[in-house]
């Protein structure tokens, strides 16, 4: 168990901890007195039919997703919506390898899969709140990937589903890269088997996973253009070390990996014997599958490919010059094409 002051109130509330107590994970492990770190907007109503569900993705937090996603007028409106922005599992906020007591801790943290988070999440919704149906759940990335995971296990609660640059099942493409992404903490010396005691100790080794997020979650143009001056950078190098590596260094190691491996399984046909086509004919949701067009993690190809399965949904392309990144919300017109369409979504009737 280590003290990482990045996971703290100061940079990431507020936010409040819901208590589990001994959860018992898919894959047969257990997170002892595991606890959910999430955030609420605005009031949930009398009959409790107004609450949307915000999932968090890959090294993301709540404080991201209510900065870029939510607000007065937003499609995401606390005037109008219970909005409920719950931190994955692993993720630093919630029951995660670094701040587990031994001998649960650090390596020993128990490998998770997306249908934990969802099933940790719905306990949360039903017994905090006695929410029993969803206006809308809605993620990019890996947050994506368990907002498919909500519209599929529980299609009775989810009225509305919007994944954002993200697919139901991890691609063999986007295996290789996270497969990739895992060696290059493990292989870094200071790595120790998981068993560093400072929490910073892996820099080098999360220098190097900025620069993977550099090649692959951007896109070409976002380079050949230098869109690096747009967002007040002077140079590349600038931009890479000021903004990707900032922004990865104070994360903690064993974090990122428990998400990672998360991300390598997530897989949404695990509840029906491996069929990708049969699970996603269970959602009931009205679904809008936003993929980005420059999106080098999470081709439009491929989360076209599933949307066809998916009973009354629409494809929406996201134009960004920014890639998968894109949900950063750096670009106004990304949070402009985002709000229209989740606009549209929460208007259809269900």
């Amino acid at each position: 168990m280590l003290i990482n002051d990045y996971y703290s109130h100061t940079i990431h509330g507020p936010y409040e901890l819901f208590r589990l107590g001994d959860f018992k994970l898919e894959e047969g492990g257990t997170i002892r007195n595991c606890t959910l770190a999430y955030s609420t907007f605005g009031t949930l109503n009398n009959e409790k039919d107004n609450a949307v569900l915000v999932t968090t993705w890959y090294s993301g937090t709540n404080k991201i997703m209510e900065q870029v996603y939510t607000g007065r007028g937003r499609a995401i409106d606390p005037a109008h919506y219970f909005i409920v922005i719950v931190n994955q599992l692993g993720g630093g906020l919630s029951s995660s390898p670094h701040n587990t007591p031994a001998p649960f801790s650090m390596s020993r943290f128990p490998d998770l899969c997306v249908g934990d988070d969802v099933n940790a999440q719905y306990k949360l919704l039903t017994e905090q709140f006695g929410i029993e149906r969803l206006e809308l759940v809605v993620g990019g990335s890996l947050g994506a990937q368990q907002t498919y995971e909500w519209a599929a296990r529980y299609p009775d609660m989810v009225k509305r589903a919007a994944p954002i640059a993200g697919t139901a099942r991890t691609t063999t493409h986007d295996a290789v890269l996270i497969e990739s992404m895992i060696d290059t903490i493990i292989s870094d010396p200071s790595w120790n088997g998981g068993w560093y005691t400072n929490p910073h100790a892996v820099h080098a080794a999360l220098r190097r996973h900025a620069r993977y997020w550099a090649v692959m979650g951007l896109s070409p143009g976002f380079f050949n253009e230098g869109l690096w001056k747009e967002i007040g950078f002077s140079s590349l190098d600038d931009f890479i070390v000021g903004f990707l590596e900032h922004y990865f260094l104070p994360m903690d190691p064993n974090d990122l990996l428990c998400q990672l491996r998360k991300h390598l399984r997530a897989d949404v046909s695990r509840m029906t014997g491996g069929t990708l086509h049969e699970a996603l004919l269970r959602i009931r949701a009205k679904t809008f599958v936003m993929p980005i067009d420059t999106d080098m993690l999470f081709f439009v190809k491929d989360c076209e490919y599933e949307q066809r399965s998916i009973p009354g949904s629409e494809l929406r392309i996201i134009r960004s010059r920014c890639g998968h990144l894109g949900l950063f919300g750096i670009e106004k017109e990304f949070t402009r094409q985002i709000d229209t369409n989740l606009r549209e979504l929460l208007a259809t009737p269900v």
